[in-house]
């Protein structure tokens, strides 16, 4: 089966996201990697978040990571690189997060404050599964188990542990993977 890209969206440092939400991030970036898929997530250069740490855990466990970066440069927050940097040349709060979810098969929101409310209006826009964890503050818990409009594209799907949330994106990610061969 062909590797699937997930992304992981969540609250950026400055929004001071709680110890057991960053426990919960780790553990996510953890099994992704040995679930041999892709994690996806948006490299910062000015501080970490929920989505960094768990890219950072990812790694340290073999797994592949995609980090999508404003700017041209490739300034990216700490001494940690992902496996693969991209350089989107679009600033953060502007192109870069059509960038970052464009390039996800799934994503899974945990936490999160303006930038991933854009985050989640991209995946929503473009058909992409969106999993919210329902466990924490933010726009995850305000948008479980709903539609974002009444066209009602894709319902935010709820998961409430690490377990459960990388469950449903292999199946969401994997139906759409196969709803897309031509």
């Amino acid at each position: 089966m062909t590797k699937l890209q997930i992304g992981i969206m969540g609250s950026a440092a400055d929004l001071k996201y709680s110890n057991e939400a960053l426990s919960f991030a780790k553990r996510l970036g953890r099994l992704i990697a040995e679930s041999n898929n892709i994690l996806v997530y948006g490299a910062e250069k000015d501080y970490t978040s929920l989505s960094t740490e768990a890219a950072k855990v990812a790694s340290s466990y073999g797994g592949i990571t995609v980090g999508v970066a404003g700017g041209k440069k490739g300034i990216i927050y700490g001494n940690y690189k992902p496996t693969i940097l991209i350089n989107s040349g679009l600033e953060v709060g502007g192109g870069r997060e059509f960038t970052l979810v464009s390039s996800c098969d799934v994503i899974i929101v945990i936490a999160g404050g303006s930038g991933t409310l854009n985050e989640i209006c991209v995946a929503y826009q473009a058909g992409i599964p969106i999993i919210t964890i329902d466990r924490f503050s933010g726009w995850a818990r305000k948008l479980t188990n709903r539609y974002l409009d009444t066209r009602k594209r894709i319902k935010c799907l709820k998961a409430s542990s690490e377990e459960e949330a990388l469950k449903i994106a292999i199946k969401e990610g994997e139906k759409k993977y196969e709803n897309s061969k031509c």
